[in-house]
């Protein structure tokens, strides 16, 4: 019995104690939930898997949910620039990338987003350079994008800045395939994907690969058929610059896709990070320094990320005024005063 009673003792003396423990018990210093008892979750909208953003967008969440405590952050596979935008204003997404005139129509209320300018966009940082790079069969006959009526031509997925990018582009040109009763050019709206498909199965005769480079979906169709990427006319380059502000002339090196033996003549704008107004400071600060600090990660996942740069860090943003948060970090890195 005094064994049975002492038993009993040591068993009572042990949950008290471990009660005592479980009460007291604090996340440990520099824990996710350190200081704010939640995690900070981050939602990121990229672009089409077949895109450059879906790869670097990946890699971004990965930065963050590893670097930055308290953060848990998620890439999202989207149609790209404007449903991005669209997702901003939605609250569905935390940070979004886009290229740089859709940023600016969604901000002003233009183009797809008329009536509805969404004043709370905040600006991030620049990213890279997104190149118009247009690519037809070889056999098309066609040598200019003059040459693209009466042909089939894939814009780009619906909702994404591509479409925008090549209405833009081969509306200088006097073409049309975004409106029924003007139209002159038969359109296929489908991602990069679906665009080396249609081309590689004669199902259309030219696409805009509109996106960094060497991108991957173009790497995908010269490797199974023989295409060219078609050059802009400078006259025709000063009029889309003239007429576009954000858009800069821009070289496609020979080489950078089989079978490209020459300098190819182009232009491109900006592909910029952009967020809400919305979110803390201190958050994105913080994302923004992470991104800075990593550039090697973002390098592994795209080679075109090399073009991150802090000088550039408010290039291409037009209107779109810089988050709070960006402009406490370019401040501290001296590219701001």
């Amino acid at each position: 019995m005094r064994k049975l009673l002492s038993l009993i003792m040591v068993v009572g003396i042990t949950l008290f104690m471990t009660g005592c423990g479980s009460q007291t018990a604090k996340a440990p210093a520099g824990s996710d939930q350190a200081d704010t008892g939640k995690i900070q979750k981050i939602n990121l909208a990229t672009g089409t898997t077949s895109g450059a953003y879906y790869p670097i967008g990946n890699a971004m969440a990965k930065i963050w949910s590893d670097k930055v405590p308290g953060v848990k952050a998620s890439a999202q596979s989207t149609e790209a620039s404007a449903a991005n935008m669209n997702f901003l204003q939605q609250k569905e997404a935390d940070v979004a990338f886009t290229m740089a005139n859709v940023g600016v129509y969604a901000y002003e209320g233009q183009d797809t987003f008329t009536g509805r300018a969404n004043k709370d966009l905040r600006g991030m940082t620049f990213l890279y350079p997104n190149v118009t790079q247009i690519v037809v069969r070889k056999d098309s006959g066609i040598n200019s994008l003059k040459d693209l009526n009466g042909k089939r031509f894939a814009p780009g997925a619906t909702g994404s800045g591509t479409v925008t990018n090549s209405k833009e582009v081969v509306g200088v040109y006097g073409l049309n395939f975004w409106e029924k009763d003007k139209s002159n050019v038969k359109a296929d709206y489908v991602g990069f994907t679906e665009a080396s498909e249609l081309l590689k199965n004669k199902q259309v005769d030219a696409a805009n690969f509109s996106g960094a480079m060497p991108l991957a979906a173009i790497m995908d169709v010269s490797n199974s058929i023989e295409v060219k990427l078609i050059s802009l006319e400078p006259d025709m380059i000063k009029e889309i610059i003239t007429k576009y502000p954000f858009y800069y002339e821009y070289v496609i090196p020979k080489g950078t896709y089989k079978g490209q033996d020459e300098d190819v003549h182009t232009v491109a704008l900006a592909n910029l990070l952009l967020t809400r107004a919305d979110l803390s400071e201190d958050l994105i600060y913080k994302l923004t320094k992470s991104i800075y600090e990593n550039i090697p990660d973002l390098i592994n996942a795209h080679a075109i990320t090399k073009n991150i740069k802090k000088e550039d860090a408010n290039k291409g943003m037009g209107t779109v005024p810089l988050h709070p948060g960006a402009i406490k970090y370019f401040k501290e890195i001296g590219v701001m005063k």
